[in-house]
């Protein structure tokens, strides 16, 4: 964990408490994302993950502990002001408009244009190469895209400006082997453009394939901070952390 005020930390909660209702989500998380790399969020079902990526964007609210992007407090502020701020959110649920096609999706995303005239051109094709089942159906409803299409939409929709940081929640979950090979080849090309990327996955392979840094969550608290490479080289930490089984993610 890094000391207060370190500039090379994008990101960082502190003390962070997150009830919903009356339920007690987040215990006092302490989380530091170093900038231009890749943090890896890791943890059993239940752990506090997704509540943590919720309560960075202001979707539910810090009760206690303070949430501090690019040295200032985010406590407080509405979703669309935390997004303003240069960071992307990709929810489990994909968060794309089924009615509206891929095209209106991407521009809708696309803060800086007002038409699709204005959208950055190089960058969406550049978009395209990694997803190029979002170029074949542009002009289609995206309520009419697979599972793994929809996913390559909601990705691309926060990549389609370069965005601080970009917040992405289990973005496998579902898909076969060749889509979740897209999804890695782009963020690996976003970590060599040294973008920030927090990254919830329960998917140990592609963890390991980009994590830089990884963070472990149990009952609603940090429980381990390290380097990616250390976690995926020890099967023992593997199992007492994440319940990993030998051989169980092969």
């Amino acid at each position: 964990m890094s000391t207060p005020g370190n500039t090379t930390n994008l990101l960082e909660l502190r003390g962070v408490h997150t009830h919903i209702g009356a339920y007690h989500i987040l215990h006092g998380v302490d989380l530091a994302i170093p900038k231009g790399e890749l943090t890896m969020l890791l943890g059993r079902n239940g752990a506090g993950k997704t509540t943590t990526l919720r309560t960075i964007m202001g979707l539910w609210q810090v009760s206690q502990g303070d949430v501090r992007f690019q040295g200032q407090s985010l406590k407080g502020l509405g979703t669309p002001e935390i997004a303003q701020r240069g960071i992307a959110y990709v929810p489990e649920s994909m968060g794309i408009f089924t009615d509206l096609t891929v095209k209106e999706n991407m521009l809708l995303a696309a803060r800086s244009a007002r038409n699709a005239d204005e959208l950055d051109t190089q960058r969406l094709e550049w978009i395209f190469g990694f997803f190029p089942a979002l170029k074949k159906f542009w002009l289609y409803p995206a309520g009419k895209l697979s599972g793994g299409q929809k996913q390559m939409l909601a990705v691309a929709r926060a990549i389609c400006e370069p965005r601080a940081l970009i917040l992405i929640d289990e973005p496998s979950k579902g898909l076969a082997p060749s889509i979740i090979q897209n999804l890695v080849t782009a963020f690996s090309e976003l970590k060599r453009q040294k973008t920030t990327i927090l990254l919830v996955e329960q998917n140990f392979m592609m963890a390991k394939a980009l994590g830089d840094r990884v963070a472990v969550m149990d009952n609603g608290r940090v429980v381990h901070t390290g380097a990616m490479r250390e976690l995926a080289e020890d099967e023992s930490m593997q199992q007492r952390l994440l319940g990993l089984s030998l051989g169980a993610h092969q």
